[in-house]
């Protein structure tokens, strides 16, 4: 049966939320994650929905948990090392089943992170030039220096907005500046963790404030504007960031998607309700 095409996200939320069920907090089991995957994308929310994201050492148990008859894109995180990038798409590629389509690299912290960024591009490039890569930054000097080296080879980045710990949160201010700075650059950019919700909240259960994907989208709609950035992530009335992002024009949402790829979510089913509650999805 053929998707529902009345029923498509508009153009500002098209394929905006990669399937993190793998990861925390969700942590959904490999022969969980991937029937519900399938559904996904087979089902109505199919044009929200970006590739299944898993880790390149789980790639074996990927492929065990993968119907023989199913075909399944993938993005990879490769947690195995700044330097395996080709090692660890070796699995992937080796499985008529699996389509690559994102790679994912975070350097670590404490190193030279231009450096690094330069390493994984030296590898991309000679192993999987087609593949769309995020290099993720951490919080921490040198990150500017690595998005021009990011910008210089036309690839992405990636930054994480929330964890299992408060200061795994980045400030408002640390958020716009990234967003800025991207799009400063024309460096495209992923996020991922803490993004539960459209709008941003305090966690009842930890106390922890997150940020919402309805605010770093109207962000980053007004850093394409050049307007008042970090008062967007700020915003907590649901109404008026619905309001903000309704009336985006369609320049405006092509080119604020175009630099917020999409980010990352243990749970597709929250944001969207969310979504749909404030009359943005269908």
């Amino acid at each position: 049966m053929g998707v529902d095409t009345s029923r498509s996200a508009p153009p500002l939320f098209r394929h905006l939320i990669d399937d993190a069920a793998l990861f925390p907090p969700g942590n959904a089991p490999m022969d969980t994650a991937v029937p519900a995957h399938l559904a996904l994308r087979t089902g109505p929310l199919s044009d929200l929905v970006g590739p299944f994201l898993c880790p390149a050492s789980r790639i074996p148990e990927l492929r065990a948990a993968l119907p023989e008859d199913r075909f399944l894109e993938v993005g990879v995180i490769v947690d195995t090392g700044v330097d395996s990038v080709t090692e660890a798409l070796a699995g992937a590629h080796t499985d008529d089943r699996l389509r690559t389509v994102m790679l994912e690299v975070p350097v670590p912290a404490g190193s030279d992170l231009a450096a690094g960024a330069a390493r994984v591009l030296e590898q991309v490039e000679r192993s999987v030039p087609e593949v769309r890569l995020h290099v993720e930054l951490p919080r921490s000097a040198g990150w500017r220096e690595a998005l021009d080296v990011l910008a210089g080879a036309g690839r992405g980045a990636k930054f994480r907005t929330g964890g299992l710990t408060q200061e795994l949160f980045p400030s408002d201010a640390e958020l716009a500046a990234f967003v800025l700075a991207c799009r400063e650059r024309a460096v495209p950019f992923k996020c991922t963790a803490g993004l539960h919700h459209a709008v941003r909240y305090t966690d009842p259960d930890t106390g922890f404030r997150h940020h919402g994907v309805l605010n770093i989208l109207v962000a980053t709609a007004r850093a394409v504007t050049s307007a008042r950035v970090e008062q967007a992530l700020a915003e907590d009335r649901p109404d008026a960031l619905a309001a903000e992002a309704a009336a985006i024009d369609p320049a405006t949402a092509a080119a604020t998607r175009a630099l917020f790829a999409s980010y990352g979510s243990c749970s597709v089913d929250e944001p969207v309700t969310d979504l749909r509650a404030l009359g943005l999805l269908p």
